[in-house]
């Protein structure tokens, strides 16, 4: 993206809280049916899982909801290499033999944490386009905040695939918000530290990228303090290197400073939120100690800034807790108040025993220290208290998207129209079906009443 050469004066951000938000959801009804493997910690599966919860809880209600369109190999080349978006759209289980070279430069295949498994382009096309359409929406201004949970895949690369992530969805859908906004931020709540975002907006000023992570002999092994942006992006890179033990107070305690300071001097025009669930406690690969409450105050704290936002998933690998967070996060970003009880659904039995949807810390040691945090929080304050104000850059009217064109004319000649419009909304499949049938029962009680 182009660097920006003038700051605009600083100004105080007001938080704000309307019930009137209006929140766009995106789910695609395949995208939980892949599969990397046996034994592998990655499971799609858990998106199944999310969704039935969001249906059970009747948070569908409260949103629009849209089926996404597959990304195409043209949209994904906006930021990866196209050799390697080829690669991807041509390897399967069955011909690996002939892609062995292009596997090791890619790092993708048997011996690297990125398997190659049936369907994994059209895995990587669905996340993507949900990803895409989030933003399409908000940049033209049709939601305040845009939720896809297959989405937050943060650490792919320009060419090449690193733990567990393909293609890089978040740095595609910032892309596509630049072109209506003069400045990004990008959030991150994951455990592992946001390297595939952060290395690709390091050396310019038009995205800030904020990562809170756990540093030290941990993957990707990036994400120190120090490591601040170079170039026109010096200063736009705030790095939270924690270490094991995170609860919620210690969390809140650097989050939220940091997150005001940021609004104050950056002034983001959007926001992407990755709320990576493996950062809560009991998570099969995390060392935090969040709970569902404590990690869904981040997401109630950004959603309060009023900005226009995508909230995305990202890494969670105890499916049961991933999908009792995204349900409950869900929950926070339409202002629904919903029951501890879990409500019964397709996949109850995974709740057992106790069917709850909140989560206690585990008994464990914070390992975080009052000192350590003060001093994380004191360097990044003062890092953001260097930076000479929000950067402004020449914006020029952005036409609307030629696919957008293309369907405002179809349905003038009366044909159906694909990607975002009502009727591609995701009411098609069996949770779909659910959907309507839900529907249907409100729409009985209340002819009852």
């Amino acid at each position: 993206p182009p660097s920006a050469t003038t700051h605009a004066p600083r100004t105080p951000v007001l938080k704000m809280s309307t019930s009137k938000r209006r929140v766009s959801y995106f789910y695609h009804p395949d995208v939980g049916h892949f599969y990397y493997g046996p034994s592998h910690p990655m499971k799609p599966h858990r998106l199944k899982l999310a969704h039935h919860l969001v249906l059970g809880y009747g948070l569908y209600r409260k949103m629009e909801c849209y089926r996404p369109h597959p990304a195409t190999a043209g949209e994904m080349s906006a930021f990866h290499s196209e050799d390697y978006v080829n690669f991807l759209s041509k390897i399967t289980p069955d011909n690996l033999r002939q892609y062995h070279g292009q596997m090791q430069k890619f790092n993708a295949g048997e011996y690297t944490d990125c398997p190659v498994f049936d369907g994994l382009f059209e895995f990587t096309q669905l996340y993507t386009g949900a990803s895409l359409d989030g933003a399409i929406r908000l940049n033209g201004g049709d939601c305040d905040v845009a939720v896809n949970w297959s989405g937050g895949l943060h650490h792919a690369k320009k060419s090449e695939a690193s733990g567990f992530c393909y293609i890089n969805d978040i740095v595609l859908a910032i892309l596509e918000l630049l072109k209506v906004h003069a400045r990004v931020l990008y959030v991150d709540i994951d455990v592992h530290h946001g390297d595939g975002v952060e290395e690709a907006f390091y050396c310019t000023d038009r995205v800030m990228t904020f990562s809170l992570h756990k540093y030290g002999d941990f993957f990707p092994g990036t994400g120190h303090i120090k490591d601040t942006g170079a170039r026109e992006g010096s200063g736009f890179s705030v790095n939270a290197p924690l270490t094991s033990g995170m609860n919620d107070a210690s969390y809140e305690r650097v989050f939220k400073p940091v997150m005001d300071k940021i609004m104050e001097v950056y002034q983001p025009g959007a926001i992407v939120l990755q709320c990576g669930a493996d950062s809560l406690a009991g998570d099969r690969l995390g060392c935090f100690n969040l709970t569902l409450k404590g990690h869904a105050e981040c997401v109630k704290y950004v959603r309060d800034f009023g900005v226009p936002t995508l909230v995305l998933g990202g890494g969670g690998y105890t499916i049961r807790n991933v999908a009792r967070c995204w349900a409950y996060e869900t929950s926070v970003l339409v202002d629904a108040e919903i029951p501890n009880e879990i409500p019964y659904n397709d996949y109850f039995e995974y709740y057992a025993p106790d069917f709850e949807l909140h989560l206690g810390p585990e008994p464990r040691e914070n390992l975080n220290t009052d000192a350590s945090l003060n001093a994380v929080k004191t360097e990044l304050l003062q890092q953001l208290q260097g930076l000479q104000g929000a950067p402004s850059v020449q914006m020029q009217e952005v036409p609307p998207p030629f696919e957008l064109q293309k369907r405002k004319k179809r349905s003038s000649r009366g044909e159906s129209g694909g990607g975002l419009g009502k009727d591609s909304s995701s009411k098609g499949g069996d949770e779909d079906e659910e959907m309507e049938n839900a529907e249907d029962e409100d729409d009985e009680e209340k002819e009852r009443a």
